[in-house]
């Protein structure tokens, strides 16, 4: 039996982007791990992309291109060839155009995979087509808007190899192990230093076990607890007062903004005692090199972006971005510095374009004027994970929308397609791939020939393009082209590295210092000031927990999968439980009549939904926590999670609320418990991943 092991990259949406060594058997992908030699890799693997063998060599991956002949959402189809499906795609474009403009057509994307070419290539067809332009909202728009707010455009962070060197350590609103695992490393490195690692999350799960410290604060107090840290530093005198004269602007309004949060107060609203808070601003204070990783999860509410802002803002306060493995990371994204103008179509973008929201994609198809005449789907799941599952529903049924998705498998999304067409995965085509976790530029060649007739994202639209005789030259433009043409910049991060020498040695650090300090000179504005005022604030929330409705509903991802991506693997199916379940505090258990193990429905006001309850401290009272998300065609009630959320948008960047929906939860009516084997569920997570 002939064995081969190849160079590829991870593709999922993980800030690690991990390099990846894969074993081929005759012609099959038999196993993944990771890089040994990769200095952030570091050998490992998650338990995610450990089993994508089985993904890859899966049953039911999508091998033709299909029409539907079934009602809509049947998911009912007839294979028919790549010349039939494209001729079909190209004529009901031009038809729907012809009726209602370029602008009634929609692309509906987002990072099902993180090649740049697969991921964003497609959208110059979009872009010299004149569709309607989709904001890609739906995860880190508000966590960036709050980034950039403080310390102006492209993010970027403390290298994670510099972690090594912090003095402490606070984890704010992330599940480091789960979604952010090839950190842990240089984590336990500072810890052995003598580090303190600090967790503040709703949640206690693994991240919580391994840090020294958990904090369970109130779900959107965020922003209250920052501002009373600072104003406590403040108090002690620990802000770096010449870094500040040099590199911010005026405080005042940011003192005026932390003295509305004194400790006893801010210790009130967030649920953590005021000492220990006190305690907290004291460390930062007498540690410069402090190290705070913020998680997207906290900025899913109406104060997100604030509550990033008031964050990130005490790395500048003490002046700790001067100091080695001191500051902040949100994102490293902002740091590779790549030609990307032309590559995805920004130069054909015309300025008159109409904007759809990602987290309102139910709003466009139900009441757009002119209304979105034709949906092409690709690198997503929106009848999953777009937020309002009832809306967008509705707006799938339409039946003069019409449809096409490209994916790996029949999803959720797909069973209401009129033309399914079937992708490449990432060992099957080339891409070029950055990362928003570290700063390793990484090329992965195809390893396996497609399967079936399957094809790349960016080959189906470039076959589109010169059917509807779009004639830009970057849409006919190959892999290995457009590569070479991203990594042509000027940008000083990208000097030196050009695109055959990424080709051969497949990863490449930027050319940045070995000792990087991003914000130790100030921001990236003109002026060069990081921006505490206007300052700020403390949000209420828009939908408030009553009689009616008394539990606050997070949900953060999961051990298993990545969205919905991996969602219909079985041996991650069974170690997630079987079945999707909320996790709910005994307190809260006890006062709904709720039993560990039974059967319970939730419902907010927008919708109702059904899982299996396991009662656990875990989660703080008043909290119910839905651990990620599963395939709606795969839930007992065939509803996805986003029954239960809104349209409505975070106070900066136009994000979601996936973290703001008020429940209540009673027992099903036609449930007895059942033994849960994970009442203690972090524990448990972990058992299952060894």
């Amino acid at each position: 039996m002939e064995e081969q092991i190849h160079k590829s990259v991870c593709p999922l949406d993980c800030p690690d982007a991990c390099a990846l060594r894969i074993t081929i058997r005759d012609g099959r992908m038999v196993h993944l791990a990771g890089a040994v030699e990769h200095p952030i890799t570091q050998g490992f693997a998650c338990v995610k992309m450990a089993k994508y063998p089985q993904r890859q060599e899966h049953p039911q991956r999508l091998h033709v291109p299909q029409k539907r002949i079934g009602a809509k959402g049947a998911g009912q189809f007839v294979a028919i060839s790549w010349e039939e499906a494209l001729e079909t795609i190209a004529a009901r474009l031009r038809e729907n155009i012809a009726r209602y403009g370029e602008q009634s057509v929609l692309p509906y994307c987002y990072a099902g995979t993180m090649g740049l070419i697969e991921r964003d290539h497609p959208l110059a067809f979009f872009r010299a087509l004149g569709a309607s332009e989709l904001d890609w909202t739906i995860c880190s728009a508000t966590g960036s808007a709050g980034w950039e707010a403080n310390y102006g455009p492209d993010k970027l962070s403390v290298a994670p190899e510099d972690v090594a060197h912090a003095q402490l350590i606070i984890l704010w609103g992330i599940n480091v192990l789960r979604s952010n695992s090839h950190l842990a490393p240089w984590l336990k490195a500072a810890r052995r230093q003598g580090a303190h690692i600090l967790h503040i999350d709703p949640y206690h799960n693994e991240t919580s076990r391994f840090a020294d410290e958990h904090w369970p604060v109130v779900v959107g107090s965020d922003t209250a607890l920052a501002l009373a840290l600072g104003g406590e530093i403040l108090r002690l005198g620990g802000e770096d007062r010449v870094y500040l004269e040099q590199h911010a602007n005026s405080l005042d309004d940011y003192r005026r903004a932390c003295q509305a949060w004194p400790l006893e107060r801010a210790a009130e609203f967030c649920g953590i005692e005021a000492d220990k808070i006190g305690a907290l601003a004291a460390k930062i204070a007498a540690h410069p090199a402090t190290f705070i990783k913020v998680g997207y999860g906290l900025t899913r509410n109406e104060s997100g972006g604030n509550a990033v802002r008031a964050i990130t803002l005490l790395s500048a306060l003490t002046g700790a971005w001067q100091h080695r493995g001191g500051g902040a990371a949100l994102s490293t994204s902002g740091a590779f510095g790549l030609n990307t103008r032309r590559y995805s179509g920004l130069h054909l973008l015309k300025p008159d374009r109409r904007h759809v929201n990602h987290n309102q994609l139910g709003w466009a198809l139900e009441g757009a004027d002119p209304p979105i005449s034709s949906l092409i789907v690709f690198n997503s799941n929106p009848a999953a994970v777009a937020p309002d599952s009832q809306s967008v529903l509705r707006g799938l049924q339409r039946q003069d929308l019409f449809t096409v998705v490209l994916d790996h498998f029949q999803t959720d999304t797909a069973d209401y397609a009129d033309i399914l067409l079937p992708a490449t995965t990432f060992l099957e085509h080339a891409d070029l791939y950055s990362a928003y976790g570290h700063y390793y530029l990484q090329w992965a060649e195809p390893i396996l020939p497609p399967r079936g007739e399957c094809r790349p994202n960016s080959w189906v639209f470039q076959q589109l393009a010169k059917r509807l005789g779009l004639e830009d030259p970057i849409l006919a433009m190959s892999s290995e082209q457009l590569a070479a043409e991203l990594l042509d910049s000027q940008h000083p991060h990208l000097a030196g590295i050009r695109f055959e020498q990424l080709k051969e040695e497949r990863s490449l650090r930027i050319s940045l210092p070995s000792e990087f300090r991003p914000y130790a000179r100030g921001s990236h504005f003109p002026d060069g000031k990081i921006r505490f005022s206007p300052a700020p604030q403390q949000l209420e929330f828009q939908e408030k927990s009553d009689a009616e409705f008394p539990l606050r509903l997070i949900s953060p991802p999961g051990a298993f999968f990545v969205n919905t991506s991996m969602g219909n693997i079985e041996s991650l199916l069974q170690a997630a439980g079987g079945e999707p379940t909320i996790l709910v505090h005994p307190d809260d258990a006890q006062r709904c009549d709720v039993a560990d193990g039974q059967q319970v429905t939730i419902t907010s006001r927008h919708g109702t939904i059904r899982r299996k309850a396991i009662v656990t401290a875990d989660v703080r009272p008043g909290v119910v926590i839905a651990v990620g998300q599963w395939w709606t065609k795969l839930a007992p009630d065939k509803r996805s999670l986003n029954h239960l959320t809104s349209q409505e948008l975070t106070d900066l960047g136009g994000g979601s609320l996936f973290g703001n929906s008020v429940v209540r939860i009673a027992a099903a009516v036609d449930s007895t418990a059942t033994d849960s084997t994970a009442t203690d569920y972090s524990a448990a997570v972990v058992a299952a991943t060894d």
